[in-house]
């Protein structure tokens, strides 16, 4: 594994969630959400309730992609955070600043 970088194994091998091939690579935040809800519901070995491991995969993913994330594919996975939040029937994060301005 030394030329493998830890969150890399991480992706590939979590026992937290069993996620679908792609998923981050997909260009639907809402199917990107819907996704993780899955995974999340399903998992037998998460910790934490399904909300918290979907949306900690999300983060962990995009915050490890760093700079090889394109601009384009972190709109859209911020985008998911949204969705997953809406998902499990929380309101977004970007609801309030929305409706600051309207």
């Amino acid at each position: 594994m030394a030329d493998k970088k830890w969150s890399q194994d991480v992706t590939e091998h979590s026992d937290a969630l069993d996620l679908d091939e792609g998923v981050f690579k997909q260009d639907d935040p809402a199917k990107i959400a819907a996704s993780l809800k899955r995974s999340a519901e399903h998992s037998k070995r998460r910790k934490g309730t399904a909300l918290q491991s979907a949306m900690s995969m999300l983060t962990f993913y995009i915050n490890r992609a760093g700079d090889n994330l394109g601009k384009d594919q972190r709109q859209i996975l911020e985008k998911a955070k949204d969705e997953l939040r809406e998902a499990f029937g929380k309101e977004p994060k970007t609801a309030g600043k929305e409706k600051a301005h309207g």
